[in-house]
């Protein structure tokens, strides 16, 4: 598929979702291109350890904005110590007090699979799920990310994903909370069966997020995670995943990413880019790398 072609499927495939009845989720996003950068935890893993970590949580969002001049996290949920309200209302403090915001809740946590074939199993996975939708509403993040881990012994069934990740997204309305999905694990989330998750599930509060470079992970070049990164961006909602390069043991993948820019721009796209590292290196000076490549994006977009 042309550039021209994708650029013209992102336009056209957006148009649905964007005119989706008054129950569409309808969250107040930033327009303007720095305050629509974040920044993940993620590539600072190693830093984060709740236990032994030599940064924690609650000085995160002050050292995002005083290194990178950025004002809105995406706090993974293994770096959260606690869901306590009185440490939610520690790190709420902690945002406030550098005007800063919760983009977005990646959640792994999880102890069961959308798909697993076990209805027990699947209800335990959604109630996992609603403990960080009740965190992100007290948090003000209009969206968390949830994973579809592998369920043994099954192979990924979209009707069962998309039912009970329906159930979720109904409790995440009730909390004005958007469910959003990644193409993120080659095995449980592949870009293909993620999109077909979210036209089987048909709910505006269930949607995609891109991840600029994970589909790369599946062998198949760049024009396959173009098509993918179209497909999901046409169902995106709050917020996606710039990486321009991402390490699969020792093979370095590399993308092209002003022609995702432009996908991402000709789906109407409105939400936040996170900036989410992922290759070996330094994870500061290479998130300032890609702070800097999206602002430019944005600017250009937006001239």
């Amino acid at each position: 598929m042309t550039r021209r072609q994708l650029l013209q499927a992102a336009a056209a495939v957006a148009l649905p979702l964007r005119s989706r009845a008054a129950s569409a989720p309808s969250y107040s996003f930033p327009t303007e291109p720095n305050k629509r950068i974040a920044v993940a935890s993620y590539p600072f893993r190693e830093f984060l350890r709740p236990k032994k970590g030599s940064l924690t949580l609650l000085d995160f969002p002050k050292m995002v904005a005083d290194r990178f001049g950025v004002f809105a996290i995406e706090p993974l949920d293994t770096h959260f110590p606690s869901l306590d309200p009185s440490y939610l209302d520690k790190l709420k403090k902690a945002l406030d007090a550098t005007h800063s915001r919760v983009a977005n809740i990646p959640v792994g946590r999880l102890r069961a699979s959308f798909y697993d074939p076990n209805p027990e199993k699947r209800k335990l996975a959604v109630d996992d799920a609603r403990r960080w939708v009740d965190a992100a509403a007290t948090l003000g993040a209009p969206s968390i990310r949830v994973h579809i881990r592998e369920a043994q012994g099954a192979k990924p069934d979209v009707q069962l994903a998309a039912s009970a990740l329906t159930s979720l997204a109904v409790y995440g309305e009730s909390r004005n909370i958007v469910i959003t999905l990644e193409n993120d694990d080659p095995h449980s989330e592949e870009g293909a069966f993620i999109g077909d998750v979210l036209s089987a599930a048909g709910t505006p509060w269930l949607r995609a997020l891109p991840d600029f470079c994970n589909s790369m992970l599946a062998g198949k070049g760049q024009d396959y995670n173009d098509e993918v990164i179209t497909r999901l961006f046409a169902r995106a909602y709050s917020i996606c995943h710039v990486k321009d390069s991402e390490d699969d043991g020792p093979t370095h993948y590399t993308v092209d990413t002003t022609r995702i820019f432009e996908i991402a721009h000709a789906a109407g796209f409105r939400g936040f880019y996170s900036m989410e590292w992922d290759a070996s290196g330094d994870p500061y000076a290479n998130t300032t790398h890609l702070v800097e490549l999206t602002r430019k994006a944005l600017a250009g977009a937006v001239s």
